[in-house]
């Protein structure tokens, strides 16, 4: 596309590392795109950017309708195709006014290819298809076109039909179905030079092309008929000839069905972008048929309690429907509000969405916007609405991919780049107000508080912890991991409080091996990224018998004597998981253990009154500090085991003090009684660990995704493989699996696909949609695993769902390791 615009001088290849969008180190050593890139340039291109404008116009690119020849500016945003960088799409279909979907001819549509569709329907986003490598070996044009259908539950209209020479041989061009002529590139060109052939003159070793093109313009004449009441005019208005309909007239018809999402009519085009066949038709079809920013549909906004468009809130109605809505107490600013609402509105020069943010070697940090009403302009202060501060935006850049130009002004609907921004965070909503407010720069109530529709980050399915090579190097790290973070909100930071490490999340194993990648090598951590330490818990199985502990020695210089008994035993617990306790005077229930202090006497007890004991205690403690002291003491000897060194799980600790044996007047401090208290515990703890212990371990709630077909697969593997016990089985939300309510399946008996070459014919290919459409059953797994079993998970599910699998999770409790794997867990952690 930017070698045709006239942008480059040359074509980029992924294999060579030498495309224009994958500029990161690891996108061109590994061949992937990593993060999505923003570059802008212009279709038809420029006279200025064409070397022989003569011969861009007449043998450059197919002639183009009239509605194309006016100069369009496409903002291209290049979105990764890897499952881990969800995120990266998610953020860029936000901002997107349409969408192409490049499917591969050989795979078809694949797993990745359904998630993003329903990401894109989401946000209601017109859609073109384009089918790339129709010159490699087993590609199927026709199969892909009914995959369409069966796998994205909308109808194909096809565009273009592959011309492959002598209909078996090299894949040479596309017939172009709505103009009625044919497309042909020839071998090893750089693409520029097009041969230009109409339907009538294609030679008889090229007839079944001009057949071929001929079916496909009766198919989609008919279905644009079933949606458009203006096709159906024309066409009866032609005597129901198929062939006669004006191309503009098609194009328009389809235009308004593209931007009528409830009609879900897709078209198709076809190509080999490394072959050099096929971009330029699909640059007409987007600027003919793809919406300008004054045709999307209007993005949702909330002003304070008021939610609504930006259209309402441009005319006024959001800000007297919060008005109407504010408290009675603020009746001056309600009456304000109500009686000049277009006064406040006329000072709202420009509301913009910060959808990216990056660090950058040389320009620091870029945050890239797509403004959706009025102008910012270079050097305006800009009010983060999301946290209420003013930041100046000293220029204003455009981006081509890695490199960048500056530019005076981006105006509604425009995507650009603003440097410098301290705070700015992806999804931040970013407003340029006259007259703000002269101490911070703040606009009045309530438009301070507009804001965009916000990104939703998914949530985190992968750990690793990063660790600093060196104490003195830690800050660093972590002002480090921040800043990555700022740039990619999926990662998530969490600190683990038992075992102290730094835990990373992310969407994979990949997204973390990129991560790690980039916080080393581009920002210069001096950390190392490791595997995560499951954190384990020792059970008692068995009560103790009472334990009595006497301190009488010096404790930080200070003579120190008390005394306690301790004993402790199992929590029990009831089927729903849920502690049960008996209802003792002072309990504390704290990291899954409960701990009871009483004091008492001897003779207290006997007579059934704990409390009546009416002796003083020392000046320096009180009762509150009594159960506080004996409390912390036993907490201190739950915190790591007898057996293994993990802390005790689901343990009641009873700690009974007598006053008359236990308290030493002066002697008696805080430290003497939290160091009686921890003694006394771990003896208990000792004396019931004599017939044995349990260890416990992190079991996750988790949630799987998947299709019906791998159903079957996934619930043997977390049964079986996994140690895990499934809850249900249910129907996928449809919340959660992006497939819209209500959307009827597709007849594929009405969906039209030209026959591919050594194929015997598209029955058969309905025949398997078919079969794919009816497995179109989505199902989640509910179920309970252990945290060390989820650890790759991902990975392995993508591979038994065949990529169609997903899943979350969340902490549960801790559950008892028994069986095999209780055994092979003390083995490893023992040693032997």
């Amino acid at each position: 596309m930017l070698y045709y615009s006239g942008y480059t001088r040359r074509i980029g290849n992924v294999d060579d590392g030498s495309t224009v969008t994958d500029f990161l180190p690891a996108e061109r050593q590994r061949g992937v795109t990593i993060q999505s890139a923003a570059i802008t340039f212009h279709w038809p291109p420029l006279p200025e950017q064409s070397d022989d404008p003569a011969k861009t116009q007449k043998g450059g690119r197919p002639l183009l309708s009239p509605s194309t020849e006016n100069h369009h500016v496409i903002n291209l945003i290049d979105t990764p195709g890897h499952a881990d960088f969800t995120f990266e799409v998610v953020r860029s279909l936000r901002i997107l006014d349409g969408a192409v979907c490049i499917l591969d001819g050989v795979a078809g549509v694949e797993a990745q290819t359904e998630k993003v569709w329903y990401q894109a329907a989401t946000y209601n986003i017109p859609k073109i298809i384009y089918i790339n490598k129709l010159d490699r070996n087993g590609a199927a044009f026709g199969k892909t076109v009914h995959d369409v259908a069966s796998r994205l539950f909308v109808w194909p209209a096809v565009c273009q039909v592959p011309w492959f020479e002598g209909g078996q041989g090299r894949f040479c061009g596309v017939g172009d179905v709505v103009n009625l002529q044919a497309y042909r590139w020839p071998e090893g060109g750089d693409g520029k030079l097009v041969e230009t052939i109409a339907i009538g003159h294609l030679g008889e070793s090229d007839s079944f092309l001009a057949e071929e093109m001929k079916k496909a313009r009766v198919a989609l004449v008919e279905l644009l008929s079933t949606y458009d009441d203006a096709m159906v005019e024309k066409f009866l208005d032609l005597k129901e000839r198929h062939l006669e309909i004006p191309a503009a007239d098609i194009l328009r018809s389809l235009r308004r069905c593209v931007l009528d999402q409830d009609s879900r009519i897709v078209p198709v085009y076809g190509g080999a972008s490394f072959r050099n066949i096929g971009v330029q038709p699909l640059l007409d079809a987007i600027v003919q048929l793809m919406p300008n920013p004054k045709e999307c549909p209007i993005p949702e906004v909330s002003v304070g309690r008021a939610e609504g468009n930006l259209t309402q809130l441009l005319n006024g109605e959001l800000l007297l429907q919060e008005a109407q809505s504010a408290p009675s107490e603020s009746k001056r600013s309600k009456k304000l509000s109500t009686r000049q609402p277009m006064a406040v509105i006329s000072n709202l020069e420009a509301c913009a969405l910060a959808f990216k943010v990056v660090h950058d070697a040389r320009r620091g940090t870029l945050v890239y916007i797509r403004v959706y009403s009025g102008t910012v302009q270079r050097r305006a202060s800009l009010y983060n609405t999301n946290l209420q501060i003013t930041e100046p935006a000293p220029r204003l850049l455009r981006m081509y991919a890695s490199d960048s130009v500056d530019i005076p002004s981006l105006s509604a609907g425009q995507i650009g780049v603003i440097p410098g921004l301290k705070y700015a965070r992806t999804g931040d909503t970013l407003i340029s107000y006259i007259g703000g407010s002269q101490r911070n720069g703040s606009p009045p109530p309530p438009i301070n508080s507009l804001q965009l529709r916000p990104i939703e980050v998914p949530p985190a399915v992968f750990f690793s912890s990063v660790e600093s090579n060196s104490l003195g190097e830690a800050k660093a790290v972590t002002d480090t991991l921040n800043l990555l973070i700022r740039e990619d909100p999926s990662l998530q930071l969490t600190v683990d409080e038992e075992s102290g490490q730094t835990l990373l999340s992310g969407m994979g194993e990949f997204h973390l091996e990129i991560a790690a990648d980039r916080l080393i090598k581009d920002l210069k951590a001096k950390a190392t990224m490791g595997k995560i330490e499951i954190a384990y818990r020792e059970a008692l199985l068995l009560p103790s018998q009472p334990q009595t502990a006497l301190v009488n020695r010096e404790i930080a210089g200070k003579k120190a004597k008390a005394s306690c008994t301790a004993t402790v035993r199992p929590i029990t617990t009831d089927e729903g998981g849920q502690t049960v306790l008996e209802d003792y005077e002072k309990t504390m229930m704290e990291n899954g253990n409960s701990i009871t202090t009483t004091i008492s006497s001897p003779e207290d007890a006997s007579t059934g009154l704990p409390d009546s004991w009416s002796g003083k205690l020392p000046s320096q403690l009180s009762v509150e500090t009594l159960h506080m002291c004996l409390r912390n003491g036993a907490l201190a000897a739950l915190g790591r085991g007898i057996h293994y060194p993990f802390p005790f799980h689901n343990v009641h600790v009873t700690i009974t003090i007598d006053p008359r044996t236990g308290i030493f007047n002066a002697d008696t401090t805080k430290a003497a009684l939290s160091s009686a208290s921890r003694e006394a515990t771990k003896s208990a703890l000792s004396d019931a660990a004599r017939t044995g212990t349990a260890i416990m371990e992190h079991v996750m709630d988790v949630t799987v995704s998947t299709d019906e077909a791998s159903l079957g697969a996934v619930v043997k593997d977390l049964n079986s493989e996994r140690g895990g016990h499934v809850l249900s089985l249910d129907d996928m939300d449809v919340s959660t699996s992006g497939i819209r309510e209500n959307v009827p399946l597709i007849d594929l008996s009405k969906v039209y696909a030209p026959r591919d070459p050594f194929d015997g014919g598209g029955a058969i290919l309905a025949e398997d949609a078919m079969s794919d459409n009816n497995s179109r059953g989505q199902r989640t797994v509910k179920a309970r695993v252990p945290l060390r079993e989820m650890m790759g998970y991902l990975k392995h599910l993508r591979s038994i769902t065949r990529g169609r699998g997903s899943f979350i999770m969340s902490a549960d409790r801790f559950e008892r390791v028994v069986g095999q794997r209780e055994k092979a867990l003390q083995k490893e952690l023992r040693g032997y």
